[in-house]
């Protein structure tokens, strides 16, 4: 199974992106960062589905190297 990392993957497009990989079979991480955690609106819908296991959500920043380490 291919893997996808995306980054800003609460805002328009990382969304779309993330539904689009979804669909053609990728396991989806995301990387949120702390202050976005109240702005998933986008991104709820594809988390909380019962078919969720190949995706994950990751809280960090890309200025932070140990939260990208982690990963």
């Amino acid at each position: 199974m291919k893997k996808a990392l995306i980054t800003g993957i609460t805002g328009q497009d990382g969304s779309y992106l993330a539904e689009l990989l979804i669909e053609k079979g990728y396991e989806v991480h995301g990387l949120v960062r702390r202050s976005s955690t109240f702005n998933r609106h986008n991104i709820d819908h594809i988390f909380t589905t019962d078919t969720g296991r190949h995706r994950h959500l990751h809280y960090g920043d890309m200025a932070d190297m140990n939260s990208l380490m982690s990963i």
